[in-house]
C-alpha cells in the first residue's frame, strides 16, 4: 500500500476532526450545522464582523460566505445588523444559539487536542503542532517560493 502523501494525510485528519466535532455537536443540540457552516462560525466575533472580513479570515470567496451566512441566518445562528461605524455595512453577529454552538465547538476541539496530547505526551504534541504550523505557513507561501522551486527535487 502506498504511503499517504501530505495532502492525503491533511485531508484524512480534517475529515476525522470534522466527523467527531459535528457528530458531537449534533448530540449537544446542534444537528443542523455542518463543516460548511463551521468555515464561517469558527471566525465569528461575538461583537460582530463584516462578511468581507469573514471571507478573508476563512479563505473563502465572498459569494460562498454570503450563501453560508444566508443558511446560518435561516437556521438562527447569526443575524445581520447595521455596523455602527458605517451605516452602509452590515455586521454578522452570532445569536444566542450561535454563541452556544461556538462555545461547544471550541470545548469539543479542546477535548480532542487534550486526548492527542495525552496519547503523544505534552512535548511531542507541542512539537507536532509547531511543525504542523510551520508546514502550513510554508505551504501558504508557495506563490512567493515560485513554481520552479516547488518542483525541484530535494538535495541528497
Amino acid at each position: 500500500m502506498r504511503v499517504p502523501d501530505l495532502g492525503m494525510l491533511a485531508g484524512q485528519l480534517m475529515r476525522a476532526l470534522q466527523e467527531e466535532l459535528f457528530e458531537t455537536l449534533a448530540e449537544q443540540g446542534h444537528p443542523d450545522v455542518s463543516p460548511r457552516h463551521g468555515t464561517v462560525l469558527a471566525f465569528l466575533d461575538p461583537k460582530g464582523v463584516r462578511a468581507t472580513d469573514l471571507a478573508a479570515r476563512s479563505g473563502q470567496h465572498k459569494q460562498i460566505v454570503g450563501t453560508i451566512l444566508d443558511e446560518l441566518v435561516r437556521l438562527g445562528y447569526v443575524t445581520r445588523e447595521p455596523d455602527p461605524a458605517d451605516r452602509r455595512a452590515k455586521l454578522i453577529v452570532p445569536t444566542e444559539r450561535g454563541i452556544d454552538e461556538i462555545t461547544k465547538a471550541r470545548a469539543i476541539l479542546a477535548a480532542i487536542e487534550e486526548r492527542h496530547e495525552r496519547t503523544l505526551g505534552a512535548g511531542r504534541y507541542a512539537g507536532f503542532r509547531e511543525m504542523l504550523q510551520q508546514v502550513t505557513r510554508d505551504q501558504r507561501a508557495w506563490r512567493q517560493v515560485g513554481a520552479t522551486t516547488a518542483w525541484q527535487a530535494p538535495m541528497a
